[in-house]
């Protein structure tokens, strides 16, 4: 039932549209504008006034034709990771990747379509179906900007279908880590390396002791942390005064995530203070765990859906995040669902024709499942 040349040619010409985390306007626009050709309720929310982004985030709704239905909602986003702008992308034997310079935006792109294509379907043939919400955020690479200003109190659904996960379609992700965003400032003192450097307290050299004192990576089979940035300086013979330098840490367990944060808290500052240097930390939860059992009703209304479409539904945790924890969190039990995009966040990102598909066929078989099960 999937239009295949249609879905294709809409991908392609959605990931040409520039949408770099903070720069979403024009994707807004350009979707705001097919949503309302397809007869929906469109509006922009005013989450730009919070997230410095180029607008809010898309709402859509379309009034369903069969009543007793619950309404449901489809979630994906618009903002891509760069280097995103000028995207062309390139089909050729089933698969879509960029031209090699950018990223192809199949994160998240490849979600939007799907949810789109179904839509289509679903009225061409005048299938029976309950109210459906869509909401495309922005930000999401950059902290679930839009999801955690988005008014959840304005949504009517009380169940929901993140399309952002790399794995296989057909997965459907149950369960996910909080994350900490650590961000340190180290201040030693500054002094000429080759004249007097015995009166300077190398910031680099006490960041340094800090980081090799803490356990990174794979913590234990539910938490990780990480390093990422660090800088400081001003030239090679001046003792640096200041260093900065920002990690995370991830876990399934709030409690672990809270007790590897402090224990990389304690590691700069233990390493502060035995040189005589100062350290300013400051720490901010990005978002937190989700669960949803697998007997609940999303759950299950995704994996019957999926096997209506001829899949095989595993459902998994992540070590990611997504909207979906901040769905969770207020209130719409919801899941990530695989939408088989490959190599995500590099340039040689890609996605199938076949996958495509398979996704908006998924989609449209949760909106067909959820309407026979009323």
């Amino acid at each position: 039932m999937v239009n295949r040349e249609r879905l294709v040619e809409q991908f392609m010409a959605m990931v040409r549209v520039d949408s770099e985390s903070g720069r979403e306007g024009r994707m807004a626009a350009y979707l705001k504008e097919k949503l309302a050709g397809m007869g929906m309720e469109v509006y922009v929310d005013g989450a730009a006034r919070h997230t410095g982004t180029e607008t809010g985030n898309v709402i859509a709704r379309l009034r369903g034709n069969l009543a007793g239905v619950p309404p449901i909602l489809f979630c994906a986003h618009m903002d891509t990771v760069a280097p995103g702008r000028g995207v062309e992308p390139v089909l050729e034997n089933g698969v879509i990747r960029s031209s090699g310079n950018t990223v192809l935006g199949a994160d998240d792109k490849a979600g939007i379509v799907a949810v789109l294509e179904a839509v289509q379907v679903l009225q061409e043939r005048q299938m029976a179906h309950g109210d459906l919400e869509m909401v495309f955020t922005v930000g999401e690479e950059t902290g679930l900007l839009g999801a955690k200003f988005l008014d959840y109190e304005g949504l009517r659904a009380r169940m929901g279908f993140v399309l952002d996960s790399d794995r296989p379609t057909g997965t459907i992700i149950n369960r996910g880590p909080s994350q900490d965003k650590i961000v340190a400032q180290v201040t030693g003192k500054a002094a000429h390396a080759g004249i007097n450097p015995e009166e300077g307290i190398n910031a680099i050299q006490v960041a340094a002791r800090a980081v090799a004192a803490m356990r990174l990576g794979r913590i234990d089979e539910e938490t990780t942390a990480n390093i990422g940035l660090i800088s400081g300086g001003v030239a090679i013979n001046v003792v640096p005064e200041k260093v900065s330098l920002s990690g995370e840490t991830r876990s399934l367990q709030e409690e672990k995530r809270a007790r590897q944060t402090r224990a990389m808290c304690e590691a700069l500052e233990n390493a502060a203070r035995e040189a005589g240097a100062k350290v300013q930390i400051d720490v901010e939860t990005i978002y937190p765990s989700m669960y949803v059992p697998e007997d609940a009703e999303v759950v299950r209304l995704a994996q019957k859906a999926a096997r209506a479409a001829g899949l095989q539904p595993e459902v998994q945790s992540t070590g990611g995040g997504s909207d979906t924890h901040l769905f969770n969190a207020n209130g719409i039990p919801s899941v990530n669902l695989g939408i088989a995009m490959q190599k995500v966040h590099t340039t040689e990102e890609y996605i199938t024709v076949d996958d495509l598909v398979a996704d908006a066929a998924y989609v449209l078989s949760i909106i067909r499942t959820a309407a026979e099960s009323a």
